[in-house]
């Protein structure tokens, strides 16, 4: 299984205003962008990290996801949340032809915690011996900042702030969130059971 974002979240869509107050940045001198480049790379490590950690896609954006077999016949779980929409669905052989399949022979079902490709008949259809699925999505809580639930902003701005602050230094060599992120983000983690099937 491989997922990667079909398209990125734009720097205008990134709060850098905000991180540069919340870590007191100077401003109002002629070279105020110099540090820019730092802020946008500690807001998409910390974006990616809470994003991690709780499994759900924060702001909206394309996703491409492959899968050699389905968990179950019927229906297969996806592998971030919310999914707003399936935009894509084809198979890809091993020798790399690609066959599309109509949309009709799926549906997605909406969840906050494991949306699911179900199929519309008794199964889905069978990926090709050697070959791949690949399942194009949009998945995110909002298509701006400004949309996201308050804690998940604050969890972003705070390990983005640690990021920055600790840059250089071996931060988070344990793997551990810093507390505060890990309390703010705690109700969005998926409990997985079972090994994580349908």
């Amino acid at each position: 299984m491989n997922l990667v974002e079909a398209n990125t979240i734009p720097v205008f869509e990134l709060p850098l205003a905000q991180l540069r107050d919340q870590l007191r940045v100077a401003s109002g001198f002629a070279d105020d962008a110099v540090q820019d480049g730092v802020l946008e790379a500690v807001l998409r490590a910390a974006l990616a990290a809470v994003e991690a950690r709780t499994g759900k896609a924060l702001l909206s954006r394309g996703f491409r996801w492959t899968v050699n077999a389905w968990r179950a016949p019927e229906a297969q779980a996806l592998p971030i949340a919310p999914v707003t929409a399936l935009t894509g669905f084809k198979f890809i052989g091993r020798n790399g032809d690609e066959t599309p399949i109509d949309l009709e022979w799926v549906q997605l079902v909406q969840d906050a915690q494991r949306p699911m490709l179900r199929a519309n008949g008794a199964s889905l259809p069978k990926i090709p011996v050697g070959g791949v699925a690949e399942i194009g999505f949009t998945a995110g809580f909002a298509l701006n900042w400004e949309g996201l639930p308050g804690d998940l902003q604050l969890a972003v701005l705070v390990l983005a702030a640690y990021f920055y602050e600790h840059r250089g230094d071996g931060a988070m060599e344990d793997g551990n969130m810093p507390l505060p992120v890990a309390v703010l983000t705690e109700r969005y983690r998926t409990v997985r059971i079972l090994g994580g099937g349908v």
